[in-house]
């Protein structure tokens, strides 16, 4: 399993709005309380999709081979692999979304499960001919079942940086049976992500960003470290992972002043729905030690949606862009 299990929970939630709240100075150059405009909630298919040639023998993550025969009736299991799916242009064969699937062409769907609670009866009433789930996918249980049902099921390393993005679709589109297709589409990725790469104004200091997860309503703070996931995101954007370059080996840590004074962030990442939970900035500088770095104390946040964030797939240039145009004030 290429990322924990906590890591991976970090995709199982909702929202779509890319906002940036803070004051010039130091790194970023967000003024308070600015509102980045947001992209509508899509994804963008490929232009000219393939139709699945198939039966295809498929290596599975948890070490399975897998034949596909169909591809008929696809539930993915998580808002990521849906993104996938549609991207590839096979949103039409998509017959049920995971809860984490947000964007609009998946709206209509039915939600029959969740990433991390996967009800096997809900997805073997629909009677799929493909399951598609990733590692951190559970309960095991909940995976048996559906396998035990006759029901092909591929699992999918479970993303973590950067460089899983052209794997990922790979491994998505040799199961639905249109590599050539995936290959396209890693091409178009890649050179979106690296177009973005290439207008990050140069700096003499990279500024520090600490990547907090935070949920209000369950009491949970959270300190990134070197396998929370946005490392690699951070360090593409021009910055430093302020959490993994303070020491934090894990994936998150218990917010502590302690904790953030060694991090001293300049900015603090956090997702759109976590932020939304703390009452915003207003609430978010009031956890203990966040007013005393440079972020808390400049109100220097940025934000990006919770269901893309780390998802690593075809709008990674999009998120990577949305966090340039918060830490650099627009400059790209």
């Amino acid at each position: 399993m290429r990322r924990t299990r906590l890591a991976g929970a970090l995709t199982a939630v909702i929202a779509l709005a890319l906002t940036a709240t803070g004051c010039g100075g130091g790194a970023p150059k967000a003024a308070p309380g600015a509102v980045a405009a947001a992209d509508p909630d899509r994804v963008e298919p490929l232009p000219s999709p393939a139709s699945p040639r198939l039966p295809v023998t498929v290596p599975s993550a948890d070490g399975r081979q897998v034949t596909v025969a169909s591809a008929e009736r696809i539930v993915p299991l998580s808002g990521s692999l849906s993104e996938l799916v549609f991207t590839l242009g096979l949103g039409d064969r998509v017959v049920a979304r995971d809860v984490t699937a947000t964007f609009e062409q998946a709206a209509d769907l039915p939600v029959v499960t969740r990433a991390h609670d996967v009800s096997a009866e809900s997805v073997l009433s629909l009677k799929p001919t493909l399951v598609l789930a990733e590692s951190t996918t559970g309960p095991a249980e909940a995976i048996a079942q559906i396998r035990d049902a006759g029901v092909p099921l591929v699992v999918v390393p479970a993303a973590k940086d950067l460089g899983d993005v052209d794997d990922r679709i790979d491994d998505v589109a040799a199961a639905l049976g249109v590599p050539a297709s995936g290959a396209r589409l890693r091409e178009r990725t890649g050179e979106r992500i690296a177009a973005v790469r290439e207008k990050i104004p140069a700096r003499a200091e990279k500024p520090r960003v600490a990547f907090l997860y935070v949920r209000g309503s369950a009491a949970v703070y959270l300190l990134g470290g070197a396998e929370s996931g946005a490392s690699s995101l951070l360090e593409a954007a021009g910055a430093v992972d302020a959490g993994k370059e303070s020491g934090l080996t894990k994936d998150f840590t218990p917010i502590t002043s302690e904790a953030l004074a060694q991090a001293a962030p300049d900015a603090i990442l956090v997702m759109t729905k976590g932020l939304q939970s703390v009452g915003g900035v207003d609430g978010l500088v009031k956890i203990p030690g966040v007013a005393e770095t440079p972020a808390g104390a400049g109100r220097r946040v940025v934000s990006v949606d919770d269901g893309v964030l780390l998802n690593y797939g075809p709008r990674t240039d999009r998120v990577l862009a949305s966090l340039v145009d918060q830490l650099y004030g627009g400059t790209r």
